[in-house]
Parts: structure tokens; C-alpha cells; sequence
């Protein structure tokens, strides 16, 4: 088939998430390779978002291409109840990458189901129903994730499920109250929080749901000693405590699992991902000692027809094991350090950039009309001129493909990307500000 085939068959027959079907315009894409890829004219485009922020390690790694046709070789599937070696090689990885009090995992398909479970077992677990997750968050767009999700996606499941809370994580540049240090902004929405959980009534309290960091709702990172009083306020309440790692583990932020930089444990973390990089598809719930022990004698109320898919977990530990043996952590804390020294630099350049975070290879720009009123260059879930489409559209022009989200533009490559490969995508990037401090 042609590019010209291939993109109208796909607009005629195939339905894109998040889009008015009417207007898209799809790139066929002939191949890629490393962090670019191609169109059927010979297009090159580089990837600023590793897709959708789970290609970590770009495109024909070979050593997890290798791993899945061997295994396609042996079997391609078989049931969760019987034994297969992939599936028990990537779980006994993973317990042994996380701190020692975690013992099992569960498998799943994606990041929403493996979601989904960790709140089931939660439940299940405490005997108790109620579930608190944060307002600017996004854990998936089935059912039970997307009553976990707190942004506007959530809104077509509405009236949603019983028993989910949702609270404010704490956004620094836009809280209206002027904090002395990070610390203060700390022990104040800690405060809060603790306060919304005595009015929900803590012994009806299961878990608390949080993206380690915020994802595509603003690379919100949380400030000193947040993350560690959460867990203090579990421990508090017996509160299982779940760190939604989808987007922020395998070494996104420089860090095996994101929770790594802020000295805490949690209880249950998600997954899904950069644990394959998309070569198959695959989510996972690792769970403590304590909870795993729970089901000895208990039965595990969750199931799904390819958990632990031999393929998936086959390409699972080829890919897992790829990070270790090419020095991935090590390498995306140095290109992470260019990476946050350039956009440091837009923030002071730029009028229409507000404010920059950034931590390893996960980053963001948040747009302003303002910098002083902090006034969004389009307004929460508003954009009716399309703006952050013209500026996403001015980086296409470029080949700089990422995506937006509200007022913020994502810069989140693949992890193997070089720093002579960052500069050259970034002075893109440069570019586009300019254009948009002179005509937003």
C-alpha cells in the first residue's frame, strides 16, 4: 500500500482516541528507527514524547525484537494458571528491583487495568471501599481508572462509581498562597489532606492513588517531604499507599522507579510502559510482602485472559535487562542535566514561558500570556481558537512531534537519545517560543 492508502483507509474504518474524527490527518509511517521515524516520502520526524511517553528505548532495539521472535518460536500464549518461564523470569526481576519489602506481581494488560487491580486489591485487602486520588491526574480511561482520574477525561463516566475522593496535589506555581519554601507548601496540603480524610472517615479509607509524578497534567513534581508524609498519613490510618508509576518508572526520571528520588515506599506500585517500550503490550501491580501473604488465604478476586502473556513478558525482560546493560539511569541523568539547563534558559528568555519542570527526561513548558498574572495562554479545558494546536502544529512544521496538554507542551524523548540529538531538537523548540511570545 501506499502512504496515501494507508491514511485514508485508517481515517475511513479506524477511530482515534482524544480526536474529532473529522479533522485528523494522520502520518503513515513506512519505518523507524532509533528515535525517528519516516513517512512513506522519506519525511524524517523525531519523537519528543517516546510516542506516548512509553517508548523509552525508541524504535528496533534489537535485543527485545530478538527476545520476542524466540519466544514466538516456542509458544506465543499460554494461560495465566500454567508455568512459563518468561512470565516468571520478568516478575522475580522486578521484585528484585524494588526495595525488599514488595513480593509479587500481578500482570496486566496496560496501565489502566493493572490500575483498576491495584485498587481491587486494596480493597479487598483492608475490607475497606473508599479510594482518594488527585484531582490533576490521569490513571487510564476504563471504568474504575477513570473514576481514579481527576482531569476533564473523567467526565464521560460521570456519574461515576461510588466511593472515590479526589483531593489537590500540591501545584506550587498555581496556588494563589505565596509559600515560604517548598516545605511549607508541604506541611500545608499534607494538612489538608489529613483533614479531608478524618471528614471521609479513615476506617472507611482503602488506598490513596497518586502518579509518583504528575504526567501529562504538568510534570508536577512533588516538593521535599511530600511523598514521605503521605506515607506517614497511611501508616496513620492503615491506608495502603499505590504510587502510579505508568509514566514515571523505568527510568524516565533518571531513577529505576520515579519514588526512588523522594525517600518513600509505597505499598502497591503500577506499571506499564517502558516495561516492554511498546514492542507488546503490558501493565503489572506489584504488591508488598504483607498484601501478597493476605492472598495465601484469601482469594485473589482479579483475572484477566492474558495476564503475563508469554510475548509480553518475553520483550519484559529483554527490555528490563536492556536498561541495566546500556547504562540507561546513568545516561538519562546526564542528557537529563542538558535537557533541564536548556529549558531553564527558555524560562528566562521567553515571555510566554511561565514556568519549566523537569526532572531526568520528563519535562514540560507551561505557556503564559503573562508571566507576572501567570494567566494560561489558554484557559483550563478552553481553547476554542485552538492555540496549543497551532503550537504543536509550528513544532510538526519542524518535525518536533510531541503532543500538549491545557497550556503545557511535553518534551519527553526516548531515553536513548544523544545530547548532540537534544540541542538540535531543542533549538526547534527555541524557535516555536519565539514565534509564540510575538503572536499569542
Amino acid at each position: 500500500m501506499t502512504g496515501k492508502e494507508i491514511k485514508e483507509m485508517q481515517k475511513k474504518y479506524v477511530l482515534q482516541s482524544w480526536s474529532k474524527q473529522g479533522a485528523l490527518n494522520p502520518i503513515p509511517v513506512e519505518r523507524a528507527e532509533g528515535i525517528y521515524y519516516y513517512d512513506f516520502d522519506g519525511n524524517r520526524y523525531t519523537d519528543m514524547a517516546s510516542q506516548l511517553v512509553n517508548l523509552n528505548l525508541g524504535y528496533g532495539n534489537e535485543d527485545i525484537a530478538l527476545a520476542i521472535k524466540e519466544q514466538v518460536d516456542k509458544y506465543c500464549y499460554i494461560g495465566p494458571s500454567i508455568a512459563s518461564e518468561p512470565r516468571a523470569k520478568l516478575a522475580k526481576m522486578i521484585i528484585d528491583l524494588l526495595p525488599e519489602s514488595f513480593g509479587k506481581v500481578f500482570f496486566t494488560n496496560a496501565g489502566a487495568d493493572a490500575n483498576e487491580n491495584a485498587i481491587k486489591i486494596a480493597r479487598m485487602f483492608t475490607g475497606r471501599k473508599k479510594v482518594f486520588s488527585r484531582y490533576r491526574s490521569y490513571h487510564g480511561s476504563s471504568f474504575g481508572a477513570g473514576n481514579l482520574t481527576g482531569e476533564p477525561r473523567r467526565y464521560p463516566l460521570e456519574p461515576g462509581i461510588p466511593g472515590f475522593v479526589k483531593f489537590f496535589d500540591p501545584y506550587i506555581y498555581r496556588e494563589p498562597i505565596e509559600f515560604e519554601s517548598e516545605e511549607a507548601a508541604t506541611g500545608y496540603y499534607l494538612a489538608k489532606l489529613r483533614e479531608q480524610i478524618i471528614y471521609e472517615g479513615p476506617d472507611n479509607v482503602a488506598a490513596i492513588v497518586m502518579e509518583t509524578i504528575t504526567g501529562s497534567n504538568g510534570v508536577i513534581i512533588p516538593p521535599k517531604g511530600y511523598l514521605p508524609g503521605v506515607r506517614k498519613i497511611c501508616d496513620e490510618f492503615g491506608i495502603v499507599m499505590i504510587c502510579d508509576e505508568v509514566m514515571a518508572g523505568w527510568c524516565r526520571t533518571g531513577k529505576m522507579f520515579a519514588f526512588e528520588n523522594f525517600d518513600v515506599v509505597p505499598d502497591i506500585v503500577t506499571f506499564a510502559k517502558g516495561v516492554t517500550c511498546g514492542y507488546v503490550q503490558l501493565g503489572g501491580v506489584a504488591i508488598s510482602k504483607e498484601i501478597a501473604a493476605y492472598f495465601d488465604d484469601h482469594v485473589l478476586s482479579c483475572g484477566l485472559t492474558y495476564s503475563g502473556h508469554p510475548l509480553a513478558c518475553a520483550a519484559g525482560v529483554a527490555c528490563v535487562n536492556y536498561y541495566t546493560k546500556a547504562g540507561i539511569p546513568e545516561h538519562v541523568v546526564e542528557v537529563g542535566a542538558v535537557l533541564a539547563e536548556q529549558l531553564d534558559s527558555f524560562k528566562e528568555s521567553h515571555p510566554c514561558v511561565g514556568d519549566v519542570r523537569h526532572i531526568g527526561l520528563f519535562s514540560c513548558v507551561e505557556l503564559v500570556k503573562d508571566k507576572k498574572t501567570k494567566e494560561p495562554l489558554v484557559s483550563y479545558g478552553r481553547d476554542p481558537e485552538g492555540i496549543m494546536g497551532k503550537v504543536i502544529g509550528l513544532l510538526k512544521e519542524r518535525k518536533f512531534m510531541t503532543y500538549s496538554h491545557e497550556n503545557m507542551v511535553f518534551i519527553c524523548p526516548p531515553l536513548i537519545i544523544t545530547e548532540e540529538q537534544l540541542k538540535e531538537e531543542l533549538m526547534k523548540l527555541d524557535e516555536v517560543l519565539s514565534i509564540v511570545d510575538e503572536t499569542f
